[in-house]
């Protein structure tokens, strides 16, 4: 086997794959959306994306190998797209940032580039387009300026980069490709790219360059581990490499790696042990790096440090050179559990954030360090009476009438034209709806006139979906400060954090709530806004729910048992809720499962049985209602090819789904399953600030229509509104209102 390189051996101690990089109070928010509003110049942009950077190096300094290059203004996929300079034309502007956010956001002149979950995460990435004609070129400088920064402050620094295999593996063909053609295609070219961008990274002083890998953690063809492996022997002749994955195990792709000279892999042995395992029957060089993912980077429950130091003892015995670090970027946590002051002692001596985990990462790393074991969980957060309802539930629970007969009932309760309109549910959330919030939250603003000033957002949101002409509206929730954090705050089992903020896309940041204990509802949480909302007008107004998969899926879950066991726990829960809008008259109740492609498995051997749970999950929740009240549920932003069974066994009468940035390819895929109920494919990508083109609603419309028929098609925008202004949501819904009016009119007159 082949382990020489062109660099000497560098030890690897403490590090990580990767650090947040919003900073520790949503900086990099504030800046951007600041800098797209106007009110912040490019030079201002770029002032605040250095402190960023600083701060996260300042975090950083603590390990032995500091990672750099995974500070993003948007999205690394996208810097990636910049570093091999595969923008399209379409996106190319006057100026670098222009060009970017341009490829983003989508302006005026051009739609944005496609999102989607990367990989089983809810971190959204910029899928690249590439096509015959895509003509690479480096572009090291974002890569090699973010090195020099640490390298000048005396830091042991290792470039970043996003590896050639999973950027063309992740990209999509570009419109006009021909139809055989896959980006795959494209890497032999790609690979010579990335040997400038290694050549540049190590003139500039870089010993060793870790470029991820995440699509080798999934199920990859004999083909594709063969491309693979000449990749890196090309590679490994320019550069010292060390390949990360950081989403499960190497699996197949684990030899191939060491085989092709690699000077390292690091190991996510959170959720990848079977690589473990495999690398004590390799042929493995003393001489290969091993870095130990043994600290999560996806979850925030402290590790058990006699657990990991057993890993890496495991792997010492492998080889001279084995590091630690996290599992994957910490990018999925958040900053500073240091910060947060009001969550139980309990809990908080339980868990760990992105600096607590750098300290966890030292420690293991360190000989005199700490290995601890982590101590089991308290038995208060047990609720026996949880249990015994989900242990005797009948084997029915999950299960309603045919659809056919489902429709039929809530046609005649619910009178409704072809192609009925409506939103996904939230609208937008201004300044001083958050404003009164956190007025509340603060204690300024009692409970009345809270409520009172909610009730006023719902009558205006009311009022202007009668305006606009809507067939089915909702309230808007403006009461809502997350859709999964307005749920955690009520239910049992959940605590919310003051500011454990993790980037979701772009600006756009989560705060995860913390399931740590048995989930169980006390009182209804949504009839009041809903029943309200219904009594100020005569068309029928939604019930919104989120639902147990999403729940999970956005928050951080404990991990002390099955998350099907979990997941039915929070189904239990929406059950009761579902009952009680049923019971005071609402006809439609959505409930939501955005996440349900998020959570599917890299590995298709583990698919099915994630399939089982989490599709009875949502049913669990649901099917307690009459045939005519009508389930609806709401999908967005994944390769929902990949999940189109579970879909249709989710039993809605009617499925919301992105399908505006997608291209509408959500058809072709309801075309190949035998997927029976309605669909409202999302005509409106609300994710950019564009206004859509009611001819462009259209044309979606009669696409879907060709595919499904008159009967099964709604006209909505493909996610809720909560991050639009006003200014961009009226004419936009105007547009949908008069899109499908034009359809309905051609299916009377074609």
């Amino acid at each position: 086997m082949n382990t020489t390189t062109a660099v000497p051996a560098q030890r690897l101690g403490a590090t990580a794959l990767g650090y947040p990089r919003i900073g520790p109070n949503r900086e990099l928010k504030r800046a951007l959306e600041a800098h797209w509003s106007g009110r912040l110049d490019a030079a201002g942009l770029e002032a605040a994306a250095a402190a960023v950077r600083s701060g996260m190096l300042d975090d950083l300094s603590v390990l032995d190998s500091v990672p750099t290059g995974t500070f993003s203004f948007y999205d690394h996929v996208l810097d990636t797209i910049v570093a091999v300079d595969a923008l399209a034309s379409r996106h190319r502007r006057e100026t670098a940032l222009a060009s970017y956010f341009a490829a983003a956001r989508g302006d005026a002149e051009a739609v944005p580039l496609e999102m989607t979950k990367w990989f089983d995460t809810n971190y959204h990435y910029l899928v690249p387009e590439i096509g015959p004609e895509t003509a690479f070129a480096a572009k090291p400088e974002k890569a090699v300026a973010e090195f020099l920064e640490a390298k000048e402050r005396g830091l042991d620094a290792r470039p970043v980069l996003l590896g050639p295999v999973s950027f063309l593996l992740l990209a999509k063909p570009s419109e006009g490709a021909p139809a055989d053609f896959v980006p795959f295609d494209r890497l032999g070219d790609l690979v010579e790219v990335y040997v400038e961008l290694l050549a540049a990274l190590g003139e500039a002083g870089a010993g060793l360059i870790q470029l991820d890998e995440p699509a080798l953690c999934a199920d990859r063809t004999t083909e594709e581990l063969a491309a693979t492996a000449a990749v890196y022997r090309r590679l490994v002749g320019s550069a010292g490499i060390l390949v990360a994955g950081g989403y499960g195990p190497f699996g197949e792709a684990l030899p191939v790696l060491l085989e092709a000279g690699v000077e390292g892999v690091a190991l996510d042995l959170v959720r990848g042990r079977s690589d473990l395992e495999a690398l004590e029957t390799l042929d493995v060089s003393r001489e290969t790096f091993l870095l130990a993912g043994v600290i999560d980077g996806r979850n925030i429950w402290r590790a058990d440090l006699a657990k990991g130091a057993a890993d890496i003892a495991r792997l010492q015995a492998i080889s001279d050179r084995v590091g630690v670090a996290s599992s994957s970027s910490l990018l999925h946590v958040p900053v500073d559990l240091d910060a947060e002051h009001e969550l139980p002692e309990a809990l908080t001596e339980r868990l760990a954030f992105a600096r607590q985990k750098l300290r966890e990462i030292t420690a293991l790393a360190d000989p005199e360090g700490s290995r601890e074991a982590r101590p089991e969980a308290p038995a208060a957060w047990r609720d026996e009476s949880v249990r015994t309802r989900l242990a005797d539930l009948g084997p029915d629970a999950d299960r309603r009438l045919p659809y056919v007969e489902r429709q039929a009932a809530q046609a005649e309760r619910v009178a409704l034209p072809p192609l009925p309109t409506t939103t996904i549910g939230s609208f937008p959330q201004t300044a001083e709806l958050r404003n009164a919030r956190a007025a509340h939250r603060r204690g300024l603003m009692i409970d009345a006139d809270y409520k009172s000033r909610m009730k006023a957002e719902v009558a205006a949101v009311i009022a202007e979906q009668e305006k606009l002409g809507l067939d089915v509206l909702v309230h808007g929730e403006p009461e809502r400060n997350d859709m999964v954090q307005y749920f955690a705050e009520q239910l049992t089992g959940f605590a919310t954090t003051a500011g454990g903020w993790v980037q979701s896309y772009g600006s756009r940041c989560v705060r995860p709530p913390v399931l740590y204990g048995d989930v169980a509802r006390n009182a209804p949480m949504t009839v009041e806004w809903t029943s309200y909302a219904q009594s100020l007008t005569e068309k029928p107004v939604k019930g919104m729910l989120t639902g147990p998969v999403t729940i999970l899926a956005w928050s951080f879950v404990r991990d002390d048992q099955p998350l099907a066991d979990t997941a039915d726990q929070v189904a239990l829960a929406l059950r009761d809720e579902v009952a009680d809008l049923e019971a005071a008259g609402t006809a439609i109740i959505q409930v939501d499962e955005p996440a349900l492609r998020e959570l599917l498995p890299v590995r298709a051997a583990s698919r099915a049985a994630y399939r089982d749970w989490a599709t009875r999950s949502f049913r669990l929740a649901t099917a307690g209602v009459r045939p005519e009240t009508a389930i609806h549920t709401h999908l967005c932003y994944s390769e929902f090819g990949e999940v189109i069974d579970a879909i249709a066994a989710l039993d809605a009468d009617v499925t919301s789904i992105e399908a505006s940035r997608s291209k509408m390819e959500i058809l072709a895929d309801l075309d190949r399953a035998d997927y029976r109920s309605a669909v409202g494919p999302g005509v409106w990508d609300i994710h950019s600030p564009r206004v859509p083109a009611t001819d462009d609603m259209a044309e979606a419309l009669r696409l879907a229509v060709a595919a499904l028929g008159p009967d099964r098609v709604w006209a909505n925008p493909d996610c809720g509104l909560k991050t639009r202004r006003y200014e961009e949501v009226r004419p936009s819904l105007a547009g949908l209102v008069e899109a499908a009016r034009i359809v309905r009119e051609q299916l009377v007159s074609p």
